[in-house]
């Protein structure tokens, strides 16, 4: 098994490629789609740099994991779906996600809040085969309801938002369906897969003079985590995250970000024209 972190520099996010090296078979988790915000030009650059590492290794992608609809960065999933045959996984909340941002963004009709724009909807315990490699689904609500991690031969885990580098802390929880005591016992969850257990992040935000890097052990969050390490409470962690989200602003992809992921990272249907559209709804926040 070898891992490989790529850094989206524009959104601060990582997607991460798993390789079972001996039968060359993939896994690429939390995808980014390259997105000018100005022109409303989406690209693939970065992702295919991805795709381009695959084919030099002749290896075949099987899964798109999605550890949630992420409100940063658009998903590349579909793209990768498009262009290799590879199945989308999600938690199967995103259910609930799409019904609340399809009524935010008062999408027509046709779009059904079911989970079908998905290949794979899991649940907590659902098991998923790469090769000789067993990923086990493990529920990590809070940030967000849909939110699960990827615990890869009970090694390495990918944990999407929940957690961040120790010296940043912990993701947000005041979007629709999240919740900081939720978030906060599904950390502990983690923290219960061993000191060992490398857990790979979806987001890192250096500061200044440090790198960027794509993972820490749980040891190292025990130890170093600035909102969660050993020693700090239930009602010390929540009291410290409501505190600090209630002075976050919007993050700056957020709406157009979340008509994508809520799409499994595919356009809005074109209208007549041949243009597909996003929507900025007006003072609703």
């Amino acid at each position: 098994m070898q891992i490989q972190s790529f850094y989206h520099q524009d959104t601060s996010t990582y997607t991460h490629w798993l390789e079972d090296t001996e039968q060359q078979l993939s896994l690429i988790v939390d995808p980014v789609m390259d997105f000018d915000q100005k022109s409303g030009r989406t690209g693939t650059g970065f992702i295919d740099a991805v795709l381009d590492r695959l084919a030099e290794k002749n290896s075949r992608l099987v899964y798109v994991l999605e550890t949630h609809a992420h409100a940063d960065h658009l998903s590349a999933a579909d793209y990768l779906r498009r262009q290799t045959g590879a199945s989308i996984v999600i938690g199967q909340p995103i259910k609930q996600v799409q019904g609340t941002f399809s009524k935010i963004f008062n999408e027509p009709a046709t779009f059904v809040a079911d989970g079908h724009q998905f290949d794979v909807l899991v649940a907590d315990g659902d098991t998923l085969t790469l090769g000789d490699h067993q990923i086990r689904v493990l529920a990590t609500p809070g940030h967000t309801p849909a939110c699960v991690s990827y615990v890869v031969d009970e090694q390495v885990a990918f944990i999407g938002d929940t957690l961040f580098a120790p010296d940043t802390g912990t993701a947000r929880c005041d979007f629709p369906g999240g919740d900081s005591d939720t978030l906060y016992h599904s950390i502990q969850r983690l923290f219960a897969l061993g000191d060992g257990v490398r857990l790979y992040l979806c987001h890192d935000y250096p500061p200044d003079g440090r790198p960027a890097m794509s993972s820490a052990t749980v040891a190292e969050q025990r130890q170093h985590n600035i909102h969660i390490r050993d020693g700090i409470s239930q009602a010390a962690f929540v009291a410290l995250r409501t505190a600090r989200d209630a002075g976050l602003a919007m993050p700056r992809l957020i709406l157009p970000s979340l008509q994508i992921n809520i799409r499994a990272g595919a356009l809005p249907d074109a209208e007549d024209n041949g243009v597909s559209y996003l929507k900025l709804p007006l003072n609703l926040f």
